[in-house]
């Protein structure tokens, strides 16, 4: 059964993003929640980014000025992988059936993160299109963010540029370098059209791989913590390795999985196999050195 309206499905269609309410439950959102806080609290004990995935990296990725008194976690890499709360809601939670409900009904998990804007971090998010980070052979491909706090303007809330998944794949290379964000000549223009996403905790936005959005740090006293997710078209298939590798990806969460691949046609930027720990290090955001 359908979450989603028809009257929900084409305005995602149409904007390409949507913000709806219950994403996950309360028990859900609260799980996860405190897995979070057990993780700011571990962070105080180092110094570096640490912990690793299924790849090498480092799957808890920290910002310039961490300290014990001060913790600055702003990444978790597939928090799923070491938490079962997270795995619960990565399986089960209502936003993988309204992924269905836009893609489906066969639909495939891809990747996590969870992305942290505690007050008084520097954090911010640059402008930019997911699908030239992780591309595949179509691009029914949906990310899910779901709020764990209360989202506004003041503490951080992602910013979508409307439409823009219809329109120009910017490239996200500078220089000969991929550095995952769209050039600052064309930032002025985005962010004059640019619309907030905000909403309450346990809601989720659901945006197209191809959608422009980005977000600044948080300048209030409240956290904004959000999990990403990635879901795909079971006939979806990369085109490069996962920037951060999961034991998960290619679990079919709805339906069945699908023996052909789906290509359709155009020119895509290809990413390199990056080694740097966190997104935020490739856009040029410094890391803790301990």
């Amino acid at each position: 059964m359908a979450i989603l309206s028809p009257e929900q499905i084409e305005q995602f269609w149409t904007e390409g993003y949507l913000v709806v309410e219950g994403g996950a439950t309360t028990g859900q959102t609260a799980a996860i929640g405190a897995e979070v806080d057990r993780w700011v609290e571990e962070s105080r004990q180092h110094s570096s980014n640490y912990g690793e995935t299924a790849d090498g990296k480092a799957r808890f990725d920290l910002e310039q000025g961490h300290s014990a008194l001060s913790p600055r976690l702003r990444r978790v890499s597939n928090p799923c992988d070491i938490s079962a709360a997270f795995l619960d809601v990565m399986r089960n939670a209502a936003l993988v059936d309204m992924v269905s409900d836009l893609i489906g009904p066969d639909v495939k998990y891809h990747h996590a993160k969870l992305n942290i804007k505690l007050p008084g971090m520097d954090t911010h998010v640059g402008y930019h299109q997911d699908h030239p980070f992780d591309p595949h052979t179509n691009d029914d491909v949906i990310v899910t963010l779901l709020m764990l706090d209360d989202v506004s303007e003041e503490n951080g809330c992602t910013y979508v540029l409307p439409g823009s998944h219809r329109a120009e794949h910017f490239s996200h290379y500078r220089d000969g370098k991929f550095v995952g964000e769209i050039a600052p000549a064309q930032i002025p223009d985005i962010e004059s059209r640019a619309a907030p996403a905000t909403g309450k905790a346990g809601d989720v936005i659901l945006m197209h791989t191809w959608a422009v959005h980005g977000g600044p740090a948080n300048k209030s006293a409240k956290p904004r913590r959000l999990l990403i997710t990635d879901y795909t078209a079971a006939d979806a298939y990369p085109l490069t390795p996962p920037k951060v590798g999961s034991p998960y990806c290619g679990e079919v969460v709805r339906g069945k999985a699908s023996p052909t691949a789906r290509l359709i046609s155009g020119i895509i930027e290809l990413p390199p196999n990056y080694r740097d720990d966190s997104f935020f290090a490739v856009q040029g955001q410094e890391t803790a050195i301990g």
